[in-house]
């Protein structure tokens, strides 16, 4: 009876362990998640406009499992690093962006704000190597003139 007992706990265990490394899907070493726009260091006015570019891999929906494609997640202010074994939080410094989109339009308030983006597979997770921008810092002024938009460079996501 312990022998089945120990063999029923090693499987229990091991199909835990694999549902775990699952969570780390494979990503091209050849990735790379940028922001388009705004520039690093750049001063603007609220509401500002985030253009997000990938290289070498899709953007889909959230829930979607095609391989090599995620979607994007924006975190602003967010000093922590993010858990590779818990999915990406989704609150006011981590925002989803579920339907594949590759802009979002932000109201921040006057001052310093860092932005990030973060590549997540169809289940919010971080892929294996992580797919992760270069932190940006911006500053948001008060009664700055609006900035004309820029024009999306040709190819970008």
């Amino acid at each position: 009876m312990k022998i089945i007992r120990s063999i029923v706990l090693a499987a229990a265990l091991a199909a835990v362990a694999s549902l775990a490394h699952a969570q780390g899907r494979p990503s091209p070493k050849s990735a790379m998640l940028y922001i388009i726009s705004p520039e690093d260091g750049e001063t603007l006015k609220s509401p500002v406009t985030v253009r997000f570019g990938l290289h070498d891999m899709g953007v889909t929906h959230a829930g979607d499992d095609f391989i090599n494609s995620g979607h994007h997640h924006l975190l602003i202010d967010v000093d922590e690093p993010l858990n590779p074994n818990e999915p990406i939080p989704a609150d006011k410094n981590h925002q989803h962006f579920t339907a594949g989109q590759t802009e979002a339009v932000l109201d921040l308030e006057p001052g310093k704000h860092t932005l990030q983006l973060v590549l997540g597979d169809g289940k919010h997770f971080l892929f294996n190597p992580p797919v992760v921008s270069k932190k940006i810092t911006i500053t948001v002024g008060e009664n700055l003139p609006a900035a004309p938009p820029r024009p999306r460079r040709r190819g970008s996501h």
